[in-house]
């Protein structure tokens, strides 16, 4: 139990230097969205290179990516279904199916993956996934849906390469399929840009936090409960179901799997959400509510399957 406690301690603590910084003004009217950007365009890319450019890509063929891939794919559709029905609009919509499935396995899942699974290489799959596949197809879609592509298809076929996000995922999985060992000259200074990603994201998504309203209130009350209901309960769920029944994973590896689908909705959602100026009422609730549902649920998955 101390490994989530001990993640979840990390991120408030960040996030309560975050609140504080916008009480005091201390970053001045737009300090939001300069670590909005600066997360966004620079040190997000950065981290996304170098945690793929590193990484074993052979983790992909394994099955807890496939339990991965499923549950995500499930709960995120059906927030899709709902927000076409509800008439929530693409961007909107597509937010909202992010934090319904996108966990958060930087930041939290990593620390979790210490304390609770014992090893941190297990939350590979995921972070993979999410990384390599998610992260460019939904920003693609933020990026269409604001109409920041052009009107030719051509245009539109090369908007991820125009995404600092989408291109940073795509160089670290090249740099890892070609073998290529890129030399500490390059690879330091990018490293240490990216290591101000995790870190801006928390400041700026605490500082979004003052003056802001009760959570689950509003015209977003609705996608908020549905998001976070499809991530704190939905998607564990979900991958309960796939594992044992499906997959016939028992012991560690069912609740390897199982705990990282019950991580909360990442905090970067926020950023795209800030960024692409779509949903970030939905995200900001959606991820403060799902982190403080997800304790619990986590507690108790490590309680029955551990």
């Amino acid at each position: 139990m101390q490994g989530v406690l001990t993640g979840f301690a990390v991120i408030a603590v960040v996030i309560g230097v975050g609140y504080l910084l916008g009480l005091r003004g201390h970053l001045g009217p737009q300090g939001r969205e300069v670590l909005t950007k600066l997360a966004f365009h620079v040190a997000s890319p950065a981290l996304l290179f170098t945690t793929l450019a590193t990484a074993d890509l052979s983790v992909v063929f394994s099955a807890r990516l496939l339990v991965t891939a499923l549950s995500t794919v499930a709960v995120a559709g059906a927030f899709v279904a709902v927000g076409v029905v509800r008439g929530w609009g693409v961007g909107r919509t597509t937010i909202g199916a992010l934090c319904s499935g996108y966990v958060n396995s930087g930041n939290l899942g990593i620390p979790i993956a210490v304390y609770v699974l014992g090893d941190a290489s297990l939350v590979a799959p995921v972070l993979l996934f999410q990384l390599v596949l998610v992260t460019p197809v939904a920003v693609t879609i933020l990026d269409l849906s604001r109409g920041g592509a052009g009107g030719t298809l051509w245009r539109r076929l090369l908007t991820p390469l125009r995404n600092p996000i989408a291109l940073g995922s795509l160089a670290g999985v090249a740099v890892a399929a070609s073998g290529l060992e890129v030399p500490d000259a390059v690879m330091d200074p990018v490293t240490l840009i990216g290591n101000m990603s995790v870190p801006a994201v928390l400041l700026a998504f605490g500082i979004g936090l003052c003056g802001s309203t009760m959570p689950l209130r509003g015209v977003e009350r609705r996608p908020v409960l549905l998001a976070v209901a499809l991530k704190a309960v939905g998607q564990p769920a979900v991958a309960w179901a796939l594992a044992s029944g499906v997959f016939g994973l028992r012991g560690p590896q069912l609740l390897d799997v199982v705990v990282t689908s019950a991580l909360p909705a990442a905090q970067n959602l926020y950023t795209y959400a800030s960024t692409y100026g779509v949903g970030e009422r939905l995200a900001r609730d959606a991820i403060l509510v799902s982190t403080v549902v997800s304790v619990p649920v986590l507690v108790g998955v490590a309680a029955v399957l551990g």
